[in-house]
This record gives C-alpha cells, sequence and structure tokens, in this order.
C-alpha cells in the first residue's frame, strides 16, 4: 500500500513538472539558489563576527605568565651528572663482549684489535681505548658504531677510518677507535 502511494506521489510530481512553463521553473530554481546563497553568507558573516569578538576579547587578556626557566647546572651538578655515567672499570670484560656481539650482530669480520688502558689523574676516571679493524658492508659498520654508542653511554667513537679494495666491491675494510670512560667505583671520582 506505501508503495502505491509513493508511486503515486512520483507520478503526480512528474506531471506537475511537465505542465510547468520552463521558463517560470527555472526562475524559480535560479530564486531557490539566490535564497540559498544569501544565507550562507549570512551564517559566515555571523561565525565570522563571532570569531573576531573571541579574538578581541584574548587579546585584551594580559599576557599570560611564563614560568621561569630552570637556571643552568652547576659545575658541581656537571661533574657529578659525568661521573654519573661512567663505566666500571671491573666490568670491562662484559663490555668488550657487548661489543663482539654487536660486531657479530652486524654481520661484521672482527681482526685483532688493540687495547690500551690508562688513568687520567686530574680528571680521576680511567680510559680504556680500543681499536678494531672490521670487514663487512659499509652500512654495516655504521650501525655497528651507532649500537655500540647505545649500549655503552660511556663509550665514544674516535676515529673511523675505511679502506675498499675495488671500487665494486660490497666489502670495507675499517678501523675504528673506541674509548670507554670508566670509573673503579660508578658514581665516585677517584
Amino acid at each position: 500500500m506505501k508503495n502505491l502511494n509513493l508511486s503515486a506521489a512520483w507520478l503526480r510530481l512528474m506531471l506537475a513538472l511537465r505542465r510547468l512553463n520552463p521558463v517560470i521553473a527555472g526562475t524559480v530554481v535560479l530564486a531557490l539558489g539566490i535564497v540559498a546563497a544569501i544565507g550562507l553568507v549570512f551564517k559566515s558573516l555571523v561565525e565570522l563576527d563571532a570569531e573576531y569578538a573571541a579574538a578581541r576579547r584574548q587579546a585584551a587578556l594580559p599576557p599570560p605568565v611564563r614560568s621561569a626557566v630552570a637556571p643552568p647546572p652547576s659545575a658541581d651538578q656537571n661533574l657529578a651528572q659525568f661521573y654519573g655515567v661512567l663505566g666500571e672499570r671491573a666490568r670491562v670484560d662484559r663490555q668488550l663482549k657487548t661489543v663482539f656481539g654487536l660486531a657479530q650482530k652486524n654481520g661484521l669480520a672482527l681482526r685483532q684489535g688493540e687495547y690500551r688502558a690508562a688513568q687520567d689523574r686530574a680528571g680521576r676516571f680511567y680510559t680504556y681505548q680500543i681499536t678494531l679493524p672490521v670487514t663487512g658492508r659499509y652500512a654495516a659498520i655504521w650501525q655497528f658504531a651507532f649500537d655500540t654508542l647505545r649500549a655503552l653511554p660511556h663509550a665514544s667513537l674516535d676515529d673511523v677510518a675505511f679502506r675498499r679494495d675495488a671500487i665494486g666491491s660490497e666489502t670495507v675494510e675499517a678501523r675504528l677507535r673506541l674509548t670507554l670512560y670508566l670509573s673503579a667505583t660508578p658514581g665516585v671520582p677517584q
């Protein structure tokens, strides 16, 4: 029954539209379009006025009070932080195992390296310098260096030298010099 009513209504609408003069129909559609456009413009003007009013209210407010910037750390605080991140001198063997494990993870071939321990009496810390000749892909060598620095925050990469036998060769020979900064007792200067 509902379908019949809808069909009848649709048929009546179609017949009414065919009886209308096309000029009058076009005029009515144009008039409705103009009224809709005027309504949209009016709505946009009201919204714009509201935004301007909100901006004026915001501009009239006093500027926000900014919190004071913390002063930079003192020399003693910096020194304490430095000694706090030093590695443990007694655990150098574990740190070397970490370095060798990262080299293996990155697919690098390690040859015999050079190791040198030293003490900085003025700074009251120890250094352990490692010179590693490695062979592998260029990207893998850099990844190994970055992984080592992430795994050992008390290490520094002092020098890297690359050598390639042939231009087309994918393997590169590199010599990396790392330094581990250590303390006999972490967090306490010697």
